[in-house]
């Protein structure tokens, strides 16, 4: 039977500098564009200043990774130089409801920062979002309903629209009714986002020296006397159970997971890794077409590499602001 949570959408790392992180995941081998920020003049007259929230995407076919950070008064100097400045432009009737969205999502990544620089956000896809948003609701799970954003995307054959329709997440566990979909669970921003435009999406930058080709997992690490509930909470986001493999607790997604891991577990999963928070999103993975060809990428750049039990190679986090980064062979095609 089919679901309406097929797989992964994106993971987000939030950063408190991103000319800092650009350079990090360009060193690691994936191509990332310039970010994007919103300017606007901070009195008449004066120049153009960026501010709001900075962001930008390493792009899969069916996923991607986002990099994004809050910008602040006199944090211009911190936004990269090749940046893509985007004047505010709307009618005046709309303007204070924009300047309000806009102010709300950079004070939620300082919230994120202020707890820790790394893997606050993961959304999940989905082929209909508004069965997804349906299921949630007949189970309790809170949120605020679909959301859509109409975006302009610059692609090998123009200018076009992208729609983006999503919902948030904001029940701390089962049962607990609507809510405002502000994102709000404990281990940070969880929702589920239509499938990508696949059109649009082959028209990004997905060729990366790393060979990368998809986002194959994420990991969730949970307070051992938690992870029955957290599983709870999983299940009805996810409308399946978790299969239970030894301590740990594994979602089967289409070409992908999100793993639950309790505390206890999780140097035996990465070696040597601790959890910057409970609960907390602590390492993503991305499928690669050579894991040869990242380790000799990553020991050029002298970039610190372990190990898995399981085979993978990834870069701990206190050398990748705040996330264990896998990289994960990809299973050679049929």
């Amino acid at each position: 039977m089919g679901h309406d949570i097929a797989r992964l959408h994106h993971v987000g790392h939030v950063v408190g500098n991103m000319g800092e992180a650009l350079t990090l995941y360009r060193r690691l081998g994936f191509a990332v564009p310039p970010p994007s920020c919103p300017t606007m003049a901070p009195a008449e007259g004066a120049e153009p200043e960026p501010f709001g929230a900075a962001n930008t995407h390493a792009d899969f076919r069916r996923s991607f990774i986002e990099l994004a950070t809050c910008v602040r008064d006199g944090d211009a100097t911190r936004i990269p130089e090749d940046a893509h400045l985007v004047p505010l432009q709307a009618p005046a009737s709309q303007l204070p409801l924009l300047l309000e969205r806009i102010g709300e999502t950079s004070a939620e990544l300082a919230v994120m920062l202020s707890r820790f620089e790394g893997l606050p956000i993961l959304m999940f896809s989905s082929p209909d979002i508004d069965a997804t948003a349906t299921r949630l609701a007949s189970a309790g799970v809170g949120h605020g309903g679909v959301n859509a954003v109409r975006r302009p995307v610059e692609t090998s054959s123009g200018i076009r629209t992208e729609l983006v329709r999503y919902l948030e997440i904001d029940s701390d566990g089962p049962g607990t009714g609507t809510g405002t979909g502000n994102g709000s669970t404990a281990e940070g921003r969880v929702g589920a986002v239509a499938d990508l435009d696949a059109d649009i999406q082959g028209s990004r930058l997905l060729d990366h020296p790393n060979g990368a080709v998809d986002l194959t997992e994420v990991v969730l690490c949970v307070a051992e006397a938690e992870l029955a509930l957290v599983q709870a909470r999983y299940e009805n986001y996810l409308g399946r159970p978790a299969r239970a493999d030894g301590p740990v607790r594994a979602f089967d997604l289409d070409g992908a997971a999100l793993t639950l891991v309790p505390d206890t577990h999780l140097t035996a999963l990465l070696p040597d890794e601790r959890p910057a928070a409970l609960p907390a999103f602590v390492a993503y993975a991305v499928a690669v077409r050579d894991l040869a060809v990242v380790r000799d990428l990553l020991e050029e750049e002298g970039i610190p590499l372990r190990e898995s039990p399981s085979g993978d190679v990834f870069v701990p986090a206190a050398a990748a602001l705040g996330t264990e980064i896998v990289f994960r062979q990809a299973p050679v095609p049929a």
